[in-house]
């Protein structure tokens, strides 16, 4: 199932994405006269109960909305935590001039990094340094702790498209990479979560565009830690819950791996657009 969340009289309001259009949860329930979970959070938290509800309310009468139409919120809006992975593809590190760590590399975002599908994000004053990065996003779907490598991926409610937007000048500044990768807008997510029961994250194409021109190109299988290895991991010192969103990696292709006389950094006006295969496209234009 394709979940997404959208903007409704100033609210995040929940839809399916089916090829007949997009469900508005909250008015086809009311017009059934049924009670279901009214918020992408309900729905994670309570997944077994809330995606076959959702499912028998897509067979009635759907109230459908045009996707042209909506504005889109990120798929997910009130995360406790964003934890991001460096540096894992062995084709990024080498880009980067380093070697492939023997663990992941941890970072965080915050949620006021949020950003939505076709959101414009603005450029920071301060910064020039503006570069891409397409990821794979895990949305974990229940708590977590010290789960097995064996049973992780249990732990997963679903997968969703993502841009760690970072500025190189801010993220290099210091030893702590927080500033450049945690500025305003910089993590747009969406435009939908397809749920763990439809995705197999070990072997899906993800590619980014910029400005129709194809940067990066790669597979998931070249990560050098998979999805189960990193919630395991991850879980083993900082307990996950509901809604908790993993960034995990970006493959070869970004600005910064460029020799430094090619590097033409990201700008107003561009338009990114990053695409994994059975996810979606996730677009944004920077202001």
């Amino acid at each position: 199932m394709k979940l997404l969340q959208f903007m409704k009289n100033g609210q995040a309001r929940l839809g399916v994405k089916t090829a007949e259009g997009i469900m508005d949860v909250e008015s086809t329930a009311r017009r059934s006269g049924l009670e279901l979970p009214l918020s992408m959070e309900e729905v994670i938290r309570d997944r077994a109960a809330a995606v076959p509800r959702l499912q028998a309310l897509l067979g009635g009468d759907p109230q459908w909305l045009k996707e042209e139409e909506i504005r889109y919120a990120p798929c997910v809006t009130r995360p406790q935590k964003i934890i991001c992975v460096g540096l894992n593809y062995r084709s990024h590190a080498a880009e980067s001039g380093l070697e492939a760590p023997s663990d992941p590399v941890l970072f965080s975002k915050f949620n006021n990094s949020l950003a939505a599908h076709r959101e414009t994000i603005a450029l920071p004053d301060g910064a020039s340094q503006i570069d891409y990065e397409a990821e794979l996003v895990l949305v974990i779907g229940k708590r977590t702790s010290g789960v097995t490598k064996e049973e992780a991926l249990s732990s997963v409610f679903g997968y969703t498209v993502g841009n760690d937007l970072t500025a190189r000048d801010l993220q290099f500044r210091t030893s702590q990479w927080l500033v450049g990768k945690s500025l305003d807008g910089f993590a747009p997510v969406g435009p939908y979560i397809v749920t763990a029961d439809e995705v197999d994250p070990g072997s899906l194409n993800i590619e980014c565009r910029v400005n129709g021109e194809l940067r990066q190109s790669a597979n998931t299988r070249d990560m050098i830690f998979g999805c189960a290895e990193l919630v395991s991991y991850i879980s083993a010192y900082i307990t996950l819950e509901p809604g908790d969103l993993i960034f995990t990696g970006t493959p070869e292709g970004v600005i910064l791996g460029y020799p430094e006389e090619e590097r033409i950094w990201l700008r107003a006006g561009d338009e990114l657009a990053v695409t994994i295969e059975g996810l979606g496209t996730l677009e944004n234009r920077l202001g």
